[in-house]
């Protein structure tokens, strides 16, 4: 029999939420096949099966949040499907009574027992446990949890049977929902005009309750603790990426065909900022207390927006600086890929010392985007669009891009982060590194 435990996602997490199982009891798994889904304030990921086996037991629900190490399955011997747990032998039935020499008194006559009140399911004991999803919940929404009928294991509430209660209790509270002042009395109809008048039928709900999925609740608590811990400030510089553009119009064809991968303004970007973080190292820091801690290595996060804005994910190009542009794009291409995927691995969103925001793949000119904790600044890439620009007194229409730049004013002075800038649009417009 092998055990199956919450993995530890990361060095500063202790805990996860179990949002799916992909395998129920009795099914065959493969040693390294996706048994699980698991979500946590830095990623959300599939969790390989760790042995070849039958799944046998099933210890955590969906929904359920537990901490690192927890067992949360068991897989038994691969030879069939596990037998279900025995159950109890039933207690022998009693032995008889003696025979007595004479008739004993008969027994007074029972009263009926009163019948038991009705007692609500939601309210009674085997409930079990309730997870800390399940209770933070709760406590969110305001929800008491007596009246929700649990459909889990011996009564258990699950996160499905809150969202079913909340969906519900939303609807009925819309549907029944009566005007604030009385409606006015409408003087006595004449007797010959008796009929009643249609009563109107209640419309549709107007609102739907949706509780957040896990991983944009942590979404929200990292922005907010983010804005309650940094005093950001940012700063926008607009550059000139004519010549990167031509260049990539030239060579893109070629490129795709030679390493299968398209190549994008995005890689000159970051290949442009690791390049400036030499330069600045203040800016690849992090702040602990009152101390700085400046970074030997240069690891750059690449936000990814999920599907369907199902939240947005941080993976990390490590020893960013040590990469050309063919490097720097796989690099993007393959873990931009594989978050959306549910395939990255722990360290893969760990470690980042800068991180980069490209908003404007999505159309965007210019954003303040906010600061990836502990980081202590984070680059913004508008769209590139060909304008009109004055060059020499004269209008010239040239490919432009914004770089907006957030940073953390405990640390960094406003000329400071503008030297940055200038050290990045150096580099861009003045791009001279060979790419093929």
């Amino acid at each position: 029999m092998t055990d199956v435990v919450m993995p530890q996602m990361g060095e500063s997490i202790v805990e996860g939420t179990l949002t799916k199982w992909l395998k129920k009891v009795g099914d065959r798994v493969e040693r390294d096949e996706p048994l699980f889904e698991i979500s946590t304030d830095k990623v959300d990921s599939e969790i390989p099966a760790p042995a070849t086996g039958v799944l046998s037991e099933v210890l955590v629900e969906e929904g359920a949040t537990v901490s690192i190490n927890t067992v949360v399955a068991r897989i038994g011997e691969s030879a069939g499907a596990a037998a279900p747990a025995p159950r109890p032998a039933a207690a022998p039935p009693p032995a008889p009574e003696p025979i007595q020499t004479a008739p004993a008194p008969p027994p007074p006559a029972a009263k009926p027992a009163p019948a038991p009140a009705p007692v609500p399911v939601a309210a009674e004991e085997p409930q079990g446990p309730l997870s800390p999803l399940v209770r933070r919940m709760a406590r969110e929404y305001g929800i008491d949890l007596t009246q929700v009928r649990g459909t889990g294991a011996g009564g258990r509430i699950t996160k499905a049977d809150v969202e079913a209660y909340m969906a519900a209790q939303g609807a009925r509270t819309v549907a029944a929902a009566a005007p604030s002042m009385p409606a006015p009395v409408a003087p006595p109809a004449p007797v010959a005009a008796a009929e009643a008048a249609p009563v109107e039928k209640p419309g549709p709900a107007k609102t739907r309750v949706e509780p957040m999925s896990v991983m944009r609740s942590k979404i929200a608590d990292h922005m907010v603790f983010s804005k309650q811990t940094s005093a950001h400030v940012t700063t926008v510089h607009r550059v000139d990426v004519t010549k990167i553009a031509k260049l990539r119009e030239k060579i893109k064809s070629q490129f795709q065909e030679r390493y299968g991968f398209p190549l994008t303004f995005l890689s000159f970007f970051a290949r442009a900022a690791a390049e400036a973080l030499h330069s600045f190292p203040i800016i690849n820091a992090s702040i602990e207390g009152r101390n700085i801690i400046f970074h030997n290595e240069i690891n750059i996060g690449i936000a990814v927006a999920l599907e369907g804005g199902a939240g947005l994910i941080v993976p990390v190009i490590r020893n960013a600086d040590e990469r050309n542009i063919v490097g720097m794009q796989r690099a993007i291409v393959d873990l931009a890929g594989r978050a959306r995927a549910k395939q990255l691995k722990p360290d893969e969103v760990q470690g980042g010392t800068f991180s980069i925001t490209n908003f404007g793949s999505f159309g965007s000119i210019f954003a303040t985007p906010v600061i990836n904790q502990p980081q202590v600044a984070i680059l913004g890439v508008g769209a590139v669009e060909k304008m009109p620009v004055v060059i020499d007194d004269a209008i010239a229409i040239r490919s432009m891009s914004h770089l907006a730049l957030t940073f953390d004013h405990r640390l960094i002075d406003g000329a400071l982060a503008d030297q940055f800038c200038q050290k990045v649009k150096s580099i861009l417009e003045n791009w001279s590194d060979p790419v093929l």
